[in-house]
């Protein structure tokens, strides 16, 4: 049994880990921290929980836990990690896995020379629908790959307005957007389909200059992207096109990936309208015929909600399966910083706007 302490557990957490580790046989959530007594009390009654801190550092230290869940703000992900390091307690970081890449690189590299088993919550990796779609493509369902398409929706950034709790967003530092949040997890996913981008042009406008706080009136400057449009080169030679737009509602198609090969055509929309790539099952149709995902790419048991907590249980199950396994998991701190060094050639390509090598 894998004793997990989840630091964040009030916010996003509270939602999505919580419900996919109490759901899994192979861990036991033993401890929450937030940033004050109130929630995190709340949040352990809510999930039965033993311990509950107001201090981070409270329930790194703690002897009950053995894999420390990093679920806090961007900007906090650095030193809840390192903490963990030091402890020597296993760690999984919810993505972004830092604020830039060189912050990326540092963790990657202490956490390498840990000895501790890591892991990045890019769950669209672990979704049973990309798998699916991915096998199709291996197998010639379509041919070769020739070029991949994706279009989706990167609420709720973007837009003229932003919800009050995201406000602190708007800053680039703060490394929260619809580039690192939104278009990190959808690239992430669709590498996991059609393979891994070699090359990137870019373009990263920003339509409004000041963005409406909730549902008040007042606004704050925004200097981060409203809108990702990237094109490229994947691995096997095919050519990518993204395209994510911002906004302040979901639309309802969510998104819309198209695989077009020497042969065929795969194409992929939400199962449940409006939801992300990385969190929802997929329709998927190759040459127009409906396939449905075989049980046998479903790793989770039944009784976890669909949603979040779905892909996210899944990719637990993986750090489970590398623990018993003594092996790396997947994703480990060394793809999130590939992953982070993607998203710094699409911000270099934008700046200079010249295509620029994925490293």
């Amino acid at each position: 049994m894998i004793r997990v302490g989840v630091v964040g557990a009030s916010g996003w957490a509270d939602g999505s880990h919580l419900p996919a580790l109490t759901g899994l046989p192979e861990y036991k959530v033993t401890a929450v921290a937030t940033t004050n007594q109130a929630s995190a009390d709340r949040v352990a009654a809510a999930h039965g929980v033993r311990h509950a801190f107001a201090d981070a550092a409270e329930l790194v230290a703690h002897p009950d836990v053995d894999l420390v869940v990093v679920s806090v703000r961007v900007t906090g992900h650095a030193a809840v990690i390192r903490a963990a390091l030091d402890a020597g307690k296993h760690v999984v970081s919810e993505w972004p896995l830092a604020v830039d890449e060189r912050e990326a690189r540092e963790l990657a590299e202490a956490a390498a020379a840990s000895g501790v088993h890591h892991a990045v919550v890019l769950q669209g990796r672990h979704s049973a629908s990309a798998a699916f779609a991915a096998d199709l493509l291996a197998e010639g369902r379509i041919g070769t790959l020739q070029s991949a398409a994706l279009i989706a929706a990167g609420d709720p950034f973007g837009g003229s307005s932003i919800p009050a709790e995201l406000a602190w967003s708007l800053d680039p530092a703060a490394g929260n957007s619809i580039l690192t949040i939104m278009a990190g997890h959808f690239l992430a996913t669709l590498e996991r389909v059609a393979g891994r981008f070699t090359e990137v042009s870019a373009r990263l406008p920003r339509v409004h200059e000041r963005v409406r706080i909730g549902d008040t009136d007042r606004t704050e400057a925004n200097a981060t992207p409203d809108q990702v449009l990237v094109h490229g080169l994947l691995e096997g030679g095919a050519t990518a096109s993204v395209t994510i737009h911002g906004g302040n509602g979901r639309t309802p198609d969510g998104f819309l990936l198209k695989l077009a090969g020497s042969t065929g055509t795969l194409t992929a929309t939400p199962a449940e309208p409006g939801s992300f790539i990385h969190w929802s099952d997929w329709e998927i149709r190759v040459d127009g015929e409906l396939l449905a995902v075989p049980e046998s790419y479903r790793t989770i048991p039944a009784g976890i909600p669909a949603g979040p907590p779905a892909n996210i249980a899944a990719l637990y199950r993986e750090v489970a399966a590398a623990l018993t396994e003594q092996r790396r998991p997947e994703p480990d701190f060394a793809a999130g910083l590939r992953h982070h060094r993607l998203l710094a050639a699409i911000e270099r390509a934008a700046a200079t706007t010249a295509p620029q090598q994925v490293p």
